[in-house]
């Protein structure tokens, strides 16, 4: 029992190994331009969030560590800053605009959701790992990145968030 707990935790951390790695853009470097179609059929365009903060979060609807994430998205970080300034944008990853309608419904999501079918949002930003999160300062640089989903790595956003909004 033991040993297949061991070999379990290094399977697990051996699959986050490089992931990193995975990132398209890093921290430091200017965030893609993009655009789509949101859950609600409107025409996105990324460079209309020009000036502001935005928290990018990848996630797909199968995927349970997003599922764990998105509720916390919504309280502890949409809720709480909508007010200063902060725009959240999840990417539903492989996903269409009718799909994703039904489960930000279902999930009591208000922020945005964009559909991205085809990965293609997705490949400007990193090549694999979901849930993934990247903050854009209004300068438009990456400033946070994340992969996974922990309660410490959503604190350590928070605060980047907060120092964000105050520049």
């Amino acid at each position: 029992m033991i040993k297949a707990a061991v070999v379990g935790v290094m399977l697990l951390a051996s699959a986050f190994l490089g992931v990193e790695e995975n990132d398209i853009v890093k921290v430091g470097q200017p965030a893609p331009d993009f655009s789509g179609v949101t859950s609600d059929g409107q025409r996105l365009e990324a460079s209309a969030f020009k000036g502001k903060v935005v928290l990018l979060n990848f996630f797909a609807t199968w995927c349970p560590p997003c599922q764990e994430e998105l509720p916390h998205l919504e309280k502890d970080v949409w809720q709480k800053y909508q007010g200063q300034g902060l725009v959240v944008v999840a990417i539903g990853r492989e996903h269409t605009p009718d799909v994703l309608k039904k489960f930000k419904a279902t999930k009591g999501l208000t922020f945005t959701v964009v559909a991205d079918p085809k990965r293609e949002i997705y490949a400007r930003y990193a090549a694999q790992y979901i849930p993934r999160n990247y903050l854009i300062g209004k300068d438009g640089v990456i400033k946070y990145t994340s992969a996974g989903w922990e309660p410490e790595e959503m604190e350590k956003m928070t605060r980047v968030i907060e120092a964000e909004l105050k520049r």
